[in-house]
Order: structure tokens, then sequence, then C-alpha cells
């Protein structure tokens, strides 16, 4: 096993430096969307190859631009075919911290599961620990997986945050810190109930960590505020990091700010806006925008 050092700048960085996660990691099935948004319709690129160089060179243009520095931003989520390439001329992870003083961080699910018992657990995850191997070679200081929550079923929720646990723990034994993400869907009917759920099973696993394992969580802007307030304190707990889960960047930031000690960890809420057709000055500065709006509502 090799141990995280709760000293290194990173750790402290994400610890307890204000700011927020850029969450930087759609793949294979949610590229195309995310290319859309962009302003890139399917009919300029052909086949995965060319998809994902699209994609990188949007990431890249977000990643490279003036806007994006550790002033504001904590760390950033890849996916492994991010993580695999270069940035002017910099492996990518490297580029992130070395250049711009943001944490790298890898996204490391399969996607997700039919549904089944109101969750979608995670896919099985082959291969996971030669991926971790990689990854702590490419200098990644931590991972993220996703699961989602869509009725509130007791057992569902328990057997997502069960699964959830079981695959940190093989992360953490290879010396990254896994971020958490059981998502709870936002059109889910009984939100609250679930959430009630999410939290008593996550409760019963963090207190089951070793003094010196450390995991963050991501979870859905809750229905009532402050309701996480004790996984803030937890000390297993790095982070607690919202995501934004469908709503607008208007919304998201609002909740965001009435949830207090929680930093955001948006994906296409932080790229909203943003078009392939700008100049770069309309795209540096409508990034810096939605950079300092996230910010914003971060550091309450």
């Amino acid at each position: 096993m090799t141990a995280i050092d709760p000293s290194s700048p990173q750790f402290k960085k994400v610890k307890s430096a204000p700011g927020f996660i850029a969450a930087l990691d759609q793949s294979g099935g949610s590229t195309p969307k995310a290319l859309r948004s962009y302003g890139i319709s399917d009919d300029e690129w052909s086949g995965d190859d060319e998809m994902f160089a699209m994609v990188h060179k949007m990431r890249s243009r977000v990643i490279t631009s003036p806007a994006f520095t550790g002033e504001r931003i904590l760390a950033a989520i890849l996916f492994e075919n991010t993580m695999d390439r270069e940035i002017e001329g910099k492996p990518t992870a490297d580029y992130l911290w070395d250049v711009k003083n943001v944490v790298p961080i890898l996204k490391v699910d399969k996607g997700l599961a039919p549904e089944a018992n109101g969750v979608q657990l995670m896919n099985p995850m082959p291969g996971l620990e030669q991926l971790l191997v990689k990854a702590k070679g490419k200098n990644i200081f931590g991972t993220k997986m996703r699961s989602v929550i869509k009725q509130a079923d007791k057992s569902g929720i328990e057997a997502v945050v069960a699964q959830q646990f079981d695959e940190a723990k093989k992360i953490i034994e290879a010396g990254l810190v896994p971020i958490i993400e059981p998502e709870v869907d936002i059109h889910c009917p009984d939100k609250g109930d679930a959430e009630a759920y999410l939290k008593a099973a996550l409760a019963a696993k963090l207190d089951e960590l070793p003094s010196d394992d450390y995991v963050m969580l991501k979870l859905t802007l809750p229905s009532e505020d402050n309701f996480y307030a004790e996984f803030v304190e937890h000390p297993q707990v790095v982070r607690v990091v919202a995501l934004s889960g469908g709503y607008s960047r208007e919304e998201g930031n609002e909740i965001l700010a009435r949830n207090h000690n929680v930093i955001a960890s948006f994906s296409r809420a932080l790229l909203e806006g943003l078009s392939d057709k700008q100049s770069d000055e309309e795209f540096n500065t409508m990034l810096d925008t939605s950079i300092q709006s996230i910010y914003d509502a971060s550091i309450t």
C-alpha cells in the first residue's frame, strides 16, 4: 500500500485552498453531446479518433486559457484519453500541475449498469489496478467514479455506497485519493428521502475508514441546505464537492452558495456558453466569467 501524504502540496491545496474542481471528464458516450454543446456538429468529425482529437482540442483550449489557473481552480477531472495526451508538449497531468497549479484527477469508472432497485451501479472495472498504476506513473493525485440513484430505495442506495467504498479501497491502496460520486438524480420523485438514506449509508462507511485513509465526496446539491455539513467536518473526508446535475450554472451556483464549505465540481455548467466559433478574446472572457461565478459560489 502506498500511503497518502497529507502534507503534500497537492493534498493541502485540495483540502483547504479556496476554489473548485473543474470536471472535464466526459468520455465516449457523452463526448458527441459535449462537442455539440461546444458548437461542433456530428458531421465535422468521423470515427472515435477524430472525435477524441476534437474534444482534446476543446479541453486544451479551456486548460490553456489565461482564465484557467490554480488561483480559482483546485483540480481538474480528466478521462483516460485526455491523461494519455499532451498539452503544449507536456503530458496533460504535468501541464495542469507544473504550469497551471491545478491538481490532476482521473475518471476511472466504465459507465453505468442498467437500473435495478432504483439505482444504477457502476459497470465492472476490469483492469482497474493496471489503470491506477498507470495513473500514479503519470502523476495523477486522485480518481473519480460515478453511480446514479433514481429512486429512494434504501437497499439500492446501500448497494451503491458499498460498491463505491469497495472500489475506493483499491484506489487508496494504490496511493490515490478517490472521489466517491453517488449522484442523486435531481428528478428523483422522493429526492429528500433518497438523500437521507444516502447520508446514513455514507456516514456508516466513513466511520469504518482507518485514520490514514482519505476520500472525497461528490454529491448532488441537496434539497435541504447544509444537509451534508457533518461530512465537511469528517476527518477522513478531504473535501465535499457538488455536481451540477442538470441545473443551469446560475441555478447551481445559487444552491451551492447556500451550502457552506461545499465546493463545486461542475462539468456542463462550467462550459456553458463556450463555443468553437468564438474568438479567443470572446472565449476567454466567457470562461473567466463562468469560473468567477462558480468560484464565488464555492467560497461561501
